[in-house]
């Protein structure tokens, strides 16, 4: 996972709609990969363009639907998105947060999560931050004309601030998420930093015990 910076500024898209599920975020036509790369060219699927995609046909390639926000020139290049509550309720799909992630989202800001889905992002280094309701309406109202370059918002995930020029919007993260999203880890890559000289020693002591398998 990439570390996530202390501060930074980021462009904005607005989908102000409540619950979007995981079949919204990524169709079941495309859970036939297991690997992460590649499925941001079918995110939002059904609603981003007009015509059917399958595996392996890029976005370039299809039938754009103009009217959805990220087909627009100003939240084409967006980092955050801001939407409505529930957001990733549905299936417990990985494939959600991946899709998010390789588009190229670093944050979804939303009155509320679907519970699976808020453990899958983190896991995957996909910030998700929760403001009270009446804070994202007036974020989304705020960004929903924006033009190119004039929907930026900057995320200060060390103190838990989101900013708009002289708006800021405080929220609540569990210390451990956060720590990892700054050191960029995963519960694997940590057990591995952490346990290094453990597994070493394990290591040792098989090619001690069962040496046949280690000279094949």
């Amino acid at each position: 996972m990439n570390k996530f910076k202390e501060k930074e500024t980021l462009d904005v898209g607005v989908w102000y709609k409540n619950n979007i599920d995981t079949d919204t975020i990524i169709p079941s036509d495309y859970l036939k990969v297991v690997n992460k790369k590649g499925l941001g060219e079918y995110l939002f699927d059904s609603f981003r363009f007009k015509d059917k995609g399958k595996l392996g046909k890029k976005a370039t390639e299809r039938i754009e639907n103009k009217d959805f926000f990220l087909n627009k020139e100003a939240y084409r290049d967006a980092k955050v998105l801001i939407t409505g509550d529930n957001f990733g309720s549905g299936s417990s799909r990985e494939h959600a947060p991946w899709a998010l992630i390789d588009y190229g989202f670093r944050v979804i800001i939303a009155p509320s999560f679907a519970n699976i889905f808020y453990e899958n992002a983190f896991k995957n280094g996909l910030l998700l931050i929760k403001l009270d309701k009446d804070e994202v309406k007036f974020l989304s109202k705020y960004f929903d004309k924006s033009k190119k370059g004039k929907n930026k918002i900057t995320v200060d995930l060390k103190n838990q601030k989101v900013i708009v020029k002289d708006k800021i919007f405080n929220f609540e993260l569990n210390q451990e998420k956060k720590r990892m999203l700054l050191l960029g880890l995963d519960e694997i890559s940590e057990v591995l930093i952490n346990s290094k000289e453990d597994i070493k020693n394990f290591e040792i002591e098989q090619q001690k015990k069962y040496p046949f398998l280690y000279n094949i």
